[in-house]
């Protein structure tokens, strides 16, 4: 067996970020809240271990309405189905209620409309107690008429922007613990705005913008979309290798619209959206080496593997991960291996469970690879130099070296397996915020 040690950086964040923090890497999956005979249900406290965070599918609105939101489980019944949250909750894994999906629309259009979603919302946060909510708002869910992406106009989207705040300020009043927030939005909900901002299209952006401070993860759905621009200026097509590369690379970086020039998002935000198999998707689905040939290259450790070219020279080390429509789907032999998309997650990012993984800073990931087997490499160094201890679970000082720009990497080689945390200090004996 493969010896492999974890690390946590030990420094200054909010509480309510640390808090709140998904697993680093991610796996996401969407489970299905009902049977399908092509994809059938599965118990979810049999979903398979490498998914550690499960996006719940779906909370929709009562008959009637498109803003009174409800969830009823499946084949099993609400203590059941609470007993199988905390299950996976007790495992360290994340259970997460998405709200809305492809044939659900929500359009919050006055506050009276506003002020029920989030009490229903609410309600059912706290019955199943989940950890965060998933926004899949699609179809006319989410349109713009005017405004900019800084300064929305539309009622449906400045309700949608207040009610989230409103949800999580109930949470963290009555939990003491910051909710997890999340997005899936379509491409052209999104990277649509480069080509035009009105309708669905951009239309997610000003949501995103607004929310940014709050949102730990964005993986929109790069399937059943079509061809989109890349901030490169040329046009891209699903189930590509290039696809993949260019619309990532345009949510970390950003891109200008007729709305407004919309600021991307650091990349341990953002996790790649892709179906699990053929029949998961209309469209877009990715075969197994060239999701893995993007995702290396995505992450600086694989070679280009198309014609776009990344803007950032080394690319984004710290991507989040993988997200797929759905565990149903990867748990069906009929149009792939079972469990395929997990494996492959799993052959691109690492064994999930090798203990603690890093906390990293809002903006920034501070060590690369952790879990680590061989080497760490460290970000954000000062050009002064800094100190980094390293310290075993038991409190003693395994490592010491001084790192700076041009000297970053630490050999770990000769450490046992376990999980350490490490210290670091500038030159004036400061602690850094890395």
């Amino acid at each position: 067996m493969k010896k492999t040690i974890s690390i946590v950086a030990i420094f200054f964040y909010s509480f309510l970020t640390a808090d709140a923090q998904l697993p680093n890497p991610a796996l996401v999956g969407y489970w299905q809240n009902w049977n399908d005979g092509n994809a059938p249900y599965i118990q979810l406290d049999q979903v398979d271990s490498r998914y550690n965070v499960i996006d719940i599918a779906f909370a929709v609105p009562h008959a009637g309405t498109d803003y009174q939101m409800e969830f009823i489980p499946d084949q099993v019944s609400s203590a059941t189905f609470l007993s199988q949250v905390q299950t996976l909750q007790s495992q360290n894994r994340k259970v997460i209620l998405s709200l809305g999906g492809a044939t659900s629309p929500v359009s919050l259009d006055n506050f009276t409309e506003r002020d029920t979603f989030v009490s229903t919302v609410n309600a059912i946060i706290n019955t199943f107690n989940f950890d965060g909510i998933d926004i899949d708002f699609e179809g006319s869910s989410v349109s713009i008429t005017g405004g900019t992406i800084s300064t929305p106009v539309d009622a449906k989207i400045i309700n949608l922007i207040d009610a989230i705040k409103q949800i999580m300020g109930n949470y963290y009043a009555i939990h003491q613990k910051r909710l997890i927030l999340t997005m899936a939005p379509e491409t052209a909900f999104v990277h649509g705005g480069m080509s035009a901002f009105g309708g669905i299209w951009g239309a997610y952006l000003p949501v995103i913008d607004a929310l940014r401070d709050s949102l730990e993860l964005l993986h929109v759905q790069l399937y059943n979309s079509g061809s989109m621009y890349g901030i490169d200026g040329n046009v891209y097509s699903q189930g590509t290798a290039d696809f993949i590369v260019a619309m990532t690379e345009a949510v970390i970086r950003g891109f200008n619209t007729a709305g407004g020039m919309f600021s991307g998002l650091p990349a341990d935000k953002v996790a790649i959206g892709l179906p699990a198999c053929t029949n998961a998707a209309g469209g877009g689905f990715t075969d197994t080496a060239a999701v893995r040939l993007a995702i290396e290259y995505l992450r600086g450790t694989g070679p280009q593997p198309g014609s776009y070219v990344l803007l950032q020279t080394g690319g984004f080390p710290s991507l989040r991960g993988m997200m797929t429509w759905s565990v149903n789907w990867d748990a069906v032999n009929s149009c792939g291996p079972v469990y395929g998309y997990a494996a492959n997650y799993e052959h691109i990012f690492g064994n999930l469970n090798t203990g603690i993984h890093l906390f990293s800073d809002a903006s920034t990931q501070l060590l690369y690879p952790n879990p680590a087997k061989e080497f760490i490499s460290i970000f954000n160094c000062s050009e002064n130099g800094e100190t980094l201890e390293v310290y075993n679970s038991i409190g003693e000082l395994v490592r010491l070296t001084f790192i700076n720009p041009e000297n970053k990497t630490i050999n770990i080689s000769d450490l046992p397996a376990g999980i350490y945390l490490i210290r670091q200090e500038d030159k004036e004996g400061r602690f850094s915020k890395l």
